[in-house]
């Protein structure tokens, strides 16, 4: 079953893959993790991030330089600290995540339309179960590894085949 699931998922990766190529071609893999950290966690200071991305607190940093430089990432004085500083996404960041969701989205949607709609929901259920299991089993490297977590950027109008879905998105964990 684990070599089965884990040959769909390099289909699915791939798909995710091919968007992320398309969209933020000018990130590295490791820029955009720190963008969508920094997008679930606005505020957050650089040792938090370091801690996130799992990577050394000098390699955190001059990523944020980058991704300053690249005008992705905004740096404030702490509001309680003014030593420590403060992480923001610029809106340019934030518009590339909502343009690489969106490709993402509709990449999706050309391969769910395509399946049955008992297909659709069975892989829904599937998805939200193995979520929660692995949330379960695995609480603080979800919570501490900045594993996605489902909350801002919903569909404005959700496809009719996930109309079930109180959400209105297909069956993914909300990444970039």
């Amino acid at each position: 079953m684990a070599a089965a699931l884990d040959e769909a998922a390099g289909t699915l990766l791939a798909v995710w893959e091919a968007a992320r190529e398309r969209t933020t071609s000018r990130l590295s893999s490791a820029q955009l993790r720190a963008v969508m950290v920094v997008e679930q966690h606005d505020g957050i200071n650089l040792r938090r991030l370091a801690t996130l991305t799992d990577m050394l607190l000098s390699s955190a940093s001059r990523l944020c330089d980058r991704l300053v430089a690249a005008g992705m990432l905004e740096r404030e004085p702490g509001r309680f600290d003014r030593r420590e500083i403060s992480l923001h996404l610029t809106p340019e960041a934030v518009r590339l995540l909502a343009e690489l969701r969106s490709d993402r989205w509709q990449r999706l949607d050309r391969v769910l339309t395509a399946m049955t709609p008992d297909g659709r929901e069975a892989l829904l259920r599937g998805m939200r179960e193995f979520d929660e299991s692995a949330r379960r089993q695995e609480p603080t490297a979800v919570s501490e590894a900045g594993w996605p977590v489902a909350q801002g950027s919903r569909r404005e109008e959700p496809a009719a085949e996930w109309a079930g879905d109180p959400a209105g998105e297909p069956p993914v964990a909300r990444t970039a």
